[in-house]
């Protein structure tokens, strides 16, 4: 354009994020779900040592030093997506990880005692680097059901979406609620599994 762009650098961005996934990586594992309820939000990664054939990799590598979450994900506080001043902390994050702790509960082929977390709550001014956070732990931990096997954080969708295709994590793991009544097409489960022994051979 024959001028200089307004490219903003911050020569300290990439160590404060490096602090926090640092903090996060470093905090105690909880059962899925924590059993102590606690206050404010934040991000989370979620662990997996269970006996789901197509995961074998990944449990194995789990059961000596939990690095290698299954998922990871945020929590944040009402207001937040709009830029509103967080007044008070409420139970988003904890509330969050019971959600995914009934999801698995529902369905046939996982049993919740294989999961466990680690999470770490930001208050403050870091409440806005939870999306900054959440999205590179994604980076740099490759999750498989953020990057390959999408719709585990999924809400029951709604009766005028029944029609559309089923998402990928309910087709590997049939016993939601809503998949139950599913009417749309479902995807090729074998090739789900082809999919997912390829990402763990690339990333555990």
């Amino acid at each position: 354009m024959g001028q200089d762009l307004p490219v903003f650098e911050s020569p300290t961005f990439e160590s404060a994020v490096q602090d926090a996934l640092d903090f996060v990586a470093s905090q105690p594992v909880h059962p899925l779900p924590p059993e102590q309820k606690f206050q404010g939000p934040g991000v989370y990664m979620i662990y997996y040592t269970g006996n789901f054939d197509p995961y074998q990799r990944l449990a194995n590598a789990n059961r000596g030093t939990l690095t290698n979450p299954i998922y990871a994900g945020k929590a944040v506080p009402k207001g937040w997506r709009k830029g509103r001043e967080v007044k008070e902390l409420s139970d988003k994050l904890h509330m969050r990880l019971r959600e995914h702790a009934r999801s698995i509960e529902a369905v046939e082929n996982l049993t919740l005692d294989n999961f466990s977390c680690r999470f770490a709550i930001f208050t403050g001014e870091e409440i806005d680097m939870i999306g900054t956070v959440e999205n590179a732990l994604i980076r740099q931990r490759d999750p498989l059901w953020n990057q390959e096997i999408d719709g585990f954080g999924n809400h029951h969708p709604g009766q005028n979406r029944l029609d559309q295709t089923l998402a990928e994590w309910d087709t590997l793991h049939p016993g939601r609620s809503w998949e139950q009544d599913w009417r749309g097409d479902r995807p090729d489960r074998d090739r789900l599994v082809e999919r997912v022994e390829s990402h763990l051979s690339r990333t555990v």
